[in-house]
């Protein structure tokens, strides 16, 4: 059953248009890569199905409910906004430069958004975020810092957070690029371990070995468009699309 679908979408930024009639679905379970040059859409994509952009046409559809579409009349709306806030928490999104409140300990940076927009209970909210902080490896870092942690460390914080509202979907965006190549490791480590657990995630990533490994299927964009789409063995060991090729050479 699809999870998310993206049907024609299109998004301009002035005269630039970045995505051009992008469709795909996204399965609930799989885990899905999109690969593809800076500049390419990917993380603009992103951001279009979080909500954090909107789209000039098209339709996205996440977890049974619209969120926007574009009628016969070629008049693009989105759904309402007690519609658009359930959908939000259907979705969590992984930055790639963490995004965690500097002011805020890590418990209460898992922890906030549990108790204001879940209206989970604090003791109850703390209990999870515990949970998540093991799971993370991170379990003594309750009561830290952002400034106090390393770039891996808030990135796996971060990745808490997200997990702390249950989303059906985790995307990341190029959760690794902010990172020193020794850092790299143990972040993929914990997408990995959320892929084995059934996890549906949308991952961007330039990791090609990673994305290789870890996806049940893989998008290659290029200029705004899907150039490519298949599973990993198909896209890395036997794609027939030129520009395809001469991308992953340089990997």
């Amino acid at each position: 059953m699809a999870v998310i679908t993206v049907d024609h979408v299109r998004k301009s930024f002035s005269s630039l248009e970045v995505l051009k009639d992008i469709s795909f679905a996204l399965e609930t379970g799989e885990v899905l890569s999109i690969i593809g040059p800076s500049g390419s859409g990917k993380s603009t994509l992103l951001r279009c199905i979080t909500n954090l952009e909107q789209v000039d046409s098209g339709t996205i559809s996440i977890g049974g409910d619209t969120l926007v579409h574009t009628d016969d009349q070629g008049i693009t709306q989105y759904a309402d906004k007690h519609t658009v806030a359930r959908i939000r928490l259907r979705v969590g999104l992984v930055f790639q430069n963490f995004n965690l409140f500097p002011h805020f300990s890590v418990m209460r940076n898992i922890t906030e958004a549990q108790m204001h927009v879940l209206k989970t209970p604090k003791d109850e909210a703390q209990d999870i975020a515990s949970d998540l902080l093991r799971k993370m490896g991170l379990p003594e870092k309750a009561d830290a810092y952002p400034f106090q942690l390393s770039g891996g460390q808030q990135q796996r914080v971060s990745i808490a957070r997200a997990l702390a509202l249950k989303p059906q979907v985790l995307c990341f965006d190029e959760p690794t690029s902010a990172l020193d190549p020794e850092l790299t490791g143990e972040i993929l480590a914990v997408i990995k371990k959320l892929a084995t657990e059934h996890m549906t995630m949308m991952v961007v990533t330039h990791e090609m070995a990673f994305a290789r490994d870890i996806s049940n299927r893989v998008i290659f964009m290029d200029d705004g468009l899907i150039v490519e789409e298949g599973t990993p063995e198909a896209v890395f060991s036997n794609t027939k699309n030129e520009r395809t090729k001469r991308f992953l050479s340089r990997f």
